[in-house]
């Protein structure tokens, strides 16, 4: 890119920055934008966490980018959509060690949505990440224990949960 436009490689660098900046201030805050989806009326977001591959590098510095799920490098991102499926959220990178449901805590995710009013439907990744059974915010599928298999029931739910979570990973940006 610099050496075709006569500039040189230190000031795309810095303009590179300069842009990732200013996109990082105009980014929607997680409150900001489950507080908007409840004053629009919606109760329910999707929340899904993908993995974005990223080169090997050499030595120590790039081992918490390794995923053992996904044997590849990469990072992990945390995405919120509304039930079309519009992107409304997506958290800051996170090492692709860390798994969905330790980047959901740390990102705070259940106080946030009880705050704003709102519920989650997610995937099996988000199974205990709830800590109020008795008032549940996200609502996860089951999974069949060793000797206790689903019932027809349970697997239903599971196979609707995961059709509204494809939403998520086809997201659009708005």
């Amino acid at each position: 890119m610099a050496g075709g436009n006569g500039v040189s490689a230190s000031t795309v660098r810095r303009w590179l920055l300069e842009v990732i900046e200013l996109l990082s201030a105009r980014a929607p805050r997680l409150n900001r934008a489950l507080k908007k989806i409840a004053r629009k009326g919606g109760v329910v977001v999707l929340i899904d966490g993908t993995l974005v591959r990223t080169r090997r590098r050499t030595g120590d510095e790039n081992r918490p980018n390794y995923s053992g799920k996904h044997k590849a490098h990469g990072l992990l991102f945390l995405a919120l959509t509304d039930e079309r499926g519009n992107l409304l959220w997506i958290s800051a990178a996170k090492p692709g060690r860390s798994s969905e449901i330790t980047t959901a805590r740390h990102n705070k995710i259940t106080t946030r949505l009880r705050e704003a009013g709102l519920g989650a439907l997610a995937d099996l990744g988000f199974i205990g990440l709830d800590d109020d059974p008795d008032d549940p915010v996200i609502v996860t599928g089951r999974r069949a224990t060793h000797g206790h298999p689903l019932t027809a029931a349970q697997k239903e739910a599971n196979r609707l949960i995961t059709a509204n979570a494809r939403r998520t990973s086809t997201a659009s940006p708005t």
